[in-house]
C-alpha cells in the first residue's frame, strides 16, 4: 500500500474519510491511502483516523511494505 501526504494548499476538493465517516473539507492535510493490488480502492483520510485504522489492523507491529 501506498501513503502520500496532500498538503492544505494540494487539497483543492472535499473527500469523506472512511476512518470517521466524516467530511475532509477543502484544503486541509490529509493522507490519500492506496492498496497496491487494488488502485480504484484510493481512499482519502484524515491523518490521525488514518494511524488508528493502522493500530487497529497491526497492533503494534508494523504494516508490511
Amino acid at each position: 500500500m501506498t501513503v502520500t501526504p496532500v498538503q492544505p494548499y494540494q487539497a483543492r476538493k472535499e473527500y469523506l474519510c472512511p476512518g470517521c465517516e466524516r467530511t475532509i473539507p477543502a484544503g486541509t492535510f490529509h493522507v490519500v491511502v492506496v492498496p497496491d493490488d487494488l488502485p480504484d480502492l484510493r481512499r482519502h483520510w484524515h491523518q490521525g483516523c488514518w494511524h488508528k485504522e493502522l493500530r487497529r489492523r497491526y497492533g503494534s507491529q508494523s504494516p508490511p511494505r
